[in-house]
């Protein structure tokens, strides 16, 4: 889908951690003006929730809030997708089109994975930013238009400027005010209180009644590394709401195949302490953090480990685990 309007954009955020807290001070700060933002973050962790947020609480919350996928866009047709046309402006053409930018005039137009727009509408988009000028094609004259734009990426867009990908005077343009929205796996605490509101919203949604979380699987899911994010959990509570309802649940009633297994868990080298370590005591805490993570399940705990359950067992035989 290429283009929603907002509903419910007076959602609120779950989580108390300073680093969502930090974000959204400076999301309502910038909120009361007209600036243009760029919304950083990983995939998953709620840029156009923010964006919402944003818009929620700007001068103009009464108008519209449009949506649109920057990647979804048919290259072909994203500059009349988003400037619109005049009818006979090319082939097809049959009607006049205003185009999603006019579409939110006296609103937000947020422009979702903003890396991926095409060379030609880069350059369209960043004489809108600079004046406001909206010409659709076949036109003979530009229109104003008041529209505030929200841009979102989960991409290095410095990156892609060095690479000749993103023009950078519109990354510049862009950045007037940047926010990143912090990944789950460092919000302390957020993961707990995420998962007991999706828990009890997503049974009310499916009007069920609401699976049993025990304190071990709350503490796994606080250790889980999410690499997809708020997204990634609410997927899982849903999947326990749906296939365990009603039932209690702990760390070892979870399918593998619910989990996504991050790309790289270890994030480089361990690097060895200044004053040393006993390579025992290392071994015996990572098996007894495995088996907890798993409320006991071995085969589960060995595949943590990248161990055999052969060999894991023999360790916890070595070190007498139970």
């Amino acid at each position: 889908m290429l283009v929603g309007s907002a509903e419910n954009t007076a959602e609120h955020f779950v989580g108390s951690s300073p680093e969502l807290q930090a974000v959204l001070r400076q999301a309502s700060m910038v909120a009361a003006t007209d600036a243009t933002v760029l919304v950083l973050g990983e995939s998953g962790t709620g840029k156009e929730h923010l964006a919402r947020h944003i818009h929620a609480r700007s001068r103009r919350p009464d108008g519209p809030l449009i949506t649109v996928n920057c990647a979804a866009l048919p290259e072909e047709l994203v500059e009349s997708e988003l400037f619109g046309h005049r009818r006979g402006a090319f082939t097809g053409a049959n009607d006049h089109q205003p185009g999603l930018v006019r579409q939110a005039h006296g609103g937000t137009l947020l422009l979702d994975e903003i890396a991926e727009l095409p060379a030609g509408a880069q350059a369209k988009l960043l004489r809108f930013l600079e004046n406001g000028e909206c010409q659709p094609l076949g036109a003979a004259e530009a229109e104003h238009v008041d529209v505030r734009v929200i841009a979102a990426t989960h991409q290095d867009l410095q990156q892609r400027v060095a690479d000749g990908r993103f023009r950078a005077d519109l990354y510049y343009r862009l950045q007037v005010v940047p926010l990143e929205m912090p990944p789950l796996r460092s919000r302390q605490g957020d993961v707990r209180r995420l998962a007991e509101h999706f828990r009890v919203a997503l049974a009310e949604h499916h009007g069920v009644e609401p699976p049993r979380f025990t304190p071990a699987l709350l503490r796994w899911l606080g250790q889980w590394p999410w690499p997809g994010n708020v997204r990634e959990l609410k997927n899982l509570v849903e999947r326990c709401v749906i296939f365990m309802s009603g039932t209690e649940v702990n760390p070892g009633d979870l399918p593998d195949s619910w989990l996504q297994t991050p790309q790289d868990q270890a994030g480089g080298p361990f690097v060895i302490p200044p004053g040393g370590l006993s390579l025992e005591r290392l071994e015996m805490d990572l098996i007894r953090q495995a088996l907890e993570q798993t409320a006991g399940n071995r085969s589960r705990a060995a595949r943590l480990l990248g161990l055999t359950r052969d060999t894991l067992l023999y360790r916890m035989k070595k070190y007498a685990i139970a």
